[in-house]
């Protein structure tokens, strides 16, 4: 089941009604099964690998608790890691492996068969993996107990709203609140219902319509002529992925955290504003921060963070930005988009010092408005250069955009490859007001909701007035859209 769908607009008010009028005791069962319900909706035949996840790190989390030996303790997490990575590399990296064998083998010409599998990556597998494996690791570490009670393990792991694309929350976060009565708050239910509408805004008016000109470039390289292949259809196509990924997935997680909140449970936030970064750093302190804080603390940390040597630190740099590529997908364009995330990083913290001293020596504040600015653009084109790589559907498709964004501006015809992508002007206006009444919506409720009751996102600012009317345009354009077929999230395929 998507949200974006009539069959969620009928599912989730009758799940509200059961949460609400279910008692305390008993909720847990009704959350569970409509949980897997939402899941099995799409992939029924592959429920039993998260039952057997779920399980295996019940399980292994039980006997850490338990146990007083550190290194049985040890033993009992490596199974439990072990068990759930396995999972995942099986259904999402054997093909990508085995395709990659083929190839050396055909290199150095050993003739080998055919070693892929007929294998279906399960939605969100990624994401509850995570999961559990946080859970975990937290157990041994003595940050928090084991769950005892299996049936509020099995929900944090499969919470219908963040299941399959995330937010990865944290245990000691959602679990305590999966226990709590949480009665029912009408100003957070408003908020909610408000941060959903925004999400539903964000994918079908923005995304879902911006798609078209982004697919007509990058899912034609092969066939494309030079007016619907060249440098100004491959830098508008890009630009447009910039926001069509950012409204699908943080479109995504506003319905999440909104239908969340509705029921009194707070999820963590995902997004904030991230193309109003000032550099590298910054955007990913406001991209997807669920799965940055989980790599901050389960991989960098680890590792040694910063409190090593530079060659040291920029090697864990590297080596978190690598494993980040690889975790969105099983391709070489999504381990070029990890690769150069982490470049991006590593010069970065190089140039910082003599940055910071040229600007001063030219008497320019660093924190003045045009180097605030110029910051923020030179960050927005150094992120959307990089999704390149993850939106290019191969290497060979990787290699020609790149070539023909700084290659091929030769004798274009702006008006050929507009009629070529099927662009009016009114449509290209249509499309970047959408992007601009978006960017109003997400400094509205940027907030979100702080505290379970409270809602600091309703305070207007000076231009509440204007805000409003873009409110007004967000639910008019919703309804009149949302005749349209539906279509996936990007993200429900990590």
């Amino acid at each position: 089941m998507v949200f974006n769908s009539f069959t969620f607009l009928l599912f989730f008010p009758i799940v509200f009604l059961m949460y609400k009028l279910i008692p305390l005791k008993y909720r847990w069962v009704m959350l569970l099964v409509v949980s897997y319900y939402f899941y099995m909706r799409w992939q029924p035949d592959l429920i039993y690998l998260i039952l057997f996840t779920t399980a295996v790190s019940y399980g292994c989390a039980i006997m850490i608790d338990r146990t007083e030996s550190q290194k049985k303790k040890k033993a009992y997490m490596i199974v439990a890691v072990v068990a759930s990575l396995s999972v995942l590399f099986f259904f999402k990296y054997f093909n990508f492996l085995a395709e990659n064998v083929e190839l050396v083998f055909d290199f150095i010409g050993i003739p080998v068969d055919d070693l892929t599998l007929n294998l279906i990556l399960p939605v969100g597998i990624s994401f509850y993996t995570f999961q559990t494996l946080s859970y975990v690791i937290d157990v041994y570490r003595g940050s928090m107990p084991a769950e005892r009670h299996f049936g509020y393990y099995a929900l944090y792991v499969s919470f219908f709203p963040q299941l399959v694309a995330g937010p990865i929350e944290r245990p000691e976060n959602l679990l305590p609140q999966l226990k709590t009565k949480n009665p029912f708050n009408g100003a957070q239910a408003v908020m909610g219902l408000k941060m959903m509408m925004v999400g539903f805004f964000k994918k079908i008016a923005v995304a879902d319509q911006i798609s078209r000109y982004v697919d007509a470039v990058y899912n034609n390289i092969a066939t494309a002529d030079a007016s619907l292949l060249n440098g100004f259809t491959v830098s508008l196509a890009t630009v447009l992925f910039a926001f069509q990924i950012y409204c699908d997935f943080s479109g995504y997680t506003d319905i999440a955290i909104g239908c969340s909140a509705v029921m009194g449970i707070k999820l963590m936030q995902n997004f904030n504003n991230p193309y109003t970064a000032t550099n590298i750093k910054d955007f990913w302190r406001r991209w997807h921060i669920s799965l940055t804080s989980w790599f901050t603390d389960y991989i960098y940390i680890p590792l040694g963070g910063s409190r090593c040597s530079k060659r040291r630190h920029y090697f864990n740099i590297f080596m978190v930005f690598l494993i980040s590529g690889i975790w969105h997908g099983a391709a070489w364009t999504f381990i070029f988009w990890g690769v150069v995330h982490g470049l991006y990083q590593i010069i970065g913290n190089i140039t910082k010092k003599p940055r910071s001293a040229f600007w001063e020596k030219l008497g320019i504040s660093e924190k003045g408005l045009f180097l605030t600015w110029s910051r923020r653009v030179i960050t927005f084109i150094l992120v959307s250069v990089a999704w390149i790589g993850f939106r290019a559907n191969s290497l060979s498709d990787l290699a020609t955009l790149i070539k023909t964004l700084f290659t091929g501006w030769g004798g274009i015809s702006i008006s050929a490859s507009m009629e070529a992508l099927e662009l009016t002007v009114m449509g290209l206006i249509s499309a970047f007001l959408s992007i601009y009444v978006t960017s109003q919506l997400d400094h509205q409720v940027s907030e979100k909701v702080n505290d379970l009751g409270e809602n600091k996102g309703l305070v207007l600012t000076s231009a509440g007035k204007y805000i409003y009317v873009c409110w007004a345009i967000a639910i008019a354009w919703l309804i009149l859209l949302s005749s349209n077929a539906v279509s996936s999230f990007i993200y429900f395929q990590f």
